[in-house]
């Protein structure tokens, strides 16, 4: 039996793909767009901070997440935020949130609304 490893294996993304198709992933999508990290004025959806929105049949949402920094004021609190949002979406049961460091966040992940707001365009 082979070893489990932590690193992806070649080809792997290193961001699992959301599921886009599900009719909730865009009111889910909107409720991640209404969290906000307090000390940047944009919202973790297009600042890149969610990774991945699974969406079960039965409409079970499991969020991979990240933050901009692990020393982040709000570590311990945006992924409560995040399932909060989430879950007063109308026909989501449930949320996960997962919060992971890999792959690291950085600039080149955000939307270019974030880097226009941001001043980075």
């Amino acid at each position: 039996m082979a070893a489990e490893h932590e690193t992806p294996l070649e080809g792997e993304p290193l961001i699992r793909p959301s599921t886009t198709d599900h009719a909730l992933y865009d009111p889910i999508v909107e409720a991640c767009r209404s969290v906000y990290d307090p000390e940047i004025p944009v919202n973790i959806f297009d600042l890149g901070l969610i990774y991945t929105i699974e969406i079960s049949e039965e409409s079970d949402v499991h969020i991979i997440m990240t933050l901009t920094a692990p020393g982040c004021p709000v570590a311990g609190e945006m992924p409560g935020w995040v399932a909060d949002a989430v879950l007063a979406v109308p026909g989501v049961r449930n949320v996960d949130v997962d919060l992971v460091w890999e792959p690291q966040w950085g600039m080149d992940m955000m939307s270019d609304e974030a880097r226009l707001e941001l001043g980075f365009m």
